[in-house]
């Protein structure tokens, strides 16, 4: 059953160490292991690209210990990878389709190594960013350290390699909605055509933020119910109350009749109370 309680999901996902680093360490990786790659050109139409793998590393390493160097007293840092299947193609398959660039040379050896040396977690079928969303609602008072916009969905502490903030439930929830609107082209979903940001802050600011305000911003661009669902599923970073640990799936989002967000007041039904997604 995919809507379970909150008090099955915690079980299944067991006790764990207080004060950790959940590092988004998809984007450490990446950019670690591109700057060490280097371009041969042998002429005659012959481009090669070569990388040290200790270079690469030693970049990882680095960015990684300036990271844990900012939180005195915080025990080892958790890198977070994501699969290598993603369930948001199955909401939309041209999700990220972009993207299907290479990875830089040694991406795959580096985080072979880091198991070694770290704790690590992929989980089935999500992105890094949900998988810290999960851990970091699961146990409160640790620090998810990302650059990616998306993460001020996650109650709790944020640190984005700038600025550590704190992230209320009713500033998560509203920022889900925001990015419901605006979508993300990055990411290959458009929200409500012609809504960024800022359109979509003046109009939950006018008109409130419930999903009401959200199915008639996609109205107004001749856009059913339906595709202002699919956007606000991809758009949702899942928290630990919606993954379903023993059929290893996410719970799709699904708002509650009348779903509206106010300042102080409850933000959702529990979600074994919803309807199967």
């Amino acid at each position: 059953n995919p809507n379970r309680s909150r008090s099955q999901n915690r079980e299944q996902l067991g006790r764990g160490a207080l004060m950790k680093l959940y590092i988004d360490a998809d984007y450490i990786v990446y950019k670690g292991c591109a700057a060490a790659e280097t371009e041969i050109d042998w002429g005659s139409d012959v481009i090669m690209v070569t990388s040290k793998f200790s270079d690469a590393y030693k970049n990882i390493l680095k960015d990684l210990n300036k990271i844990v160097g900012e939180f005195g007293g915080f025990t080892e840092p958790v890198l977070f990878f994501s699969d290598s299947v993603n369930f948001r193609k199955s909401i939309l398959p041209s999700y990220k389709g972009h993207r299907n660039r290479k990875k830089p040379c040694g991406y795959k050896r580096v985080i072979n190594q880091l198991k070694t040396e770290y704790e690590v977690v992929i989980m089935d079928t999500l992105e890094a960013d949900d998988a810290m969303g999960i851990y970091a609602t699961k146990f409160p008072g640790n620090v998810i350290v990302s650059p990616d916009k998306d993460m001020r969905q996650i109650p709790g502490s944020l640190y984005n390699l700038d600025q550590r903030v704190t992230v209320t439930p009713t500033e998560g929830a509203k920022w889900h909605l925001i990015q419901t609107l605006a979508g993300d082209q990055t990411d290959g979903y458009s929200g409500a055509p012609g809504v960024g940001v800022k359109r979509a802050e003046i109009l939950f600011d006018k008109h409130g933020y419930s999903w009401e305000t959200v199915v008639n911003a996609f109205k107004e661009k001749d856009l059913g119910e339906e595709i202002a669902l699919q956007n606000a599923r991809l758009a949702k970073i899942l928290t630990v109350d919606d993954y379903d640990f023993k059929q290893r799936c996410p719970i799709l989002w699904t708002p509650a009749p009348g779903y509206r967000i106010d300042d102080g007041a409850k933000l959702q039904v529990e979600k074994d109370e919803r309807p199967a997604a």
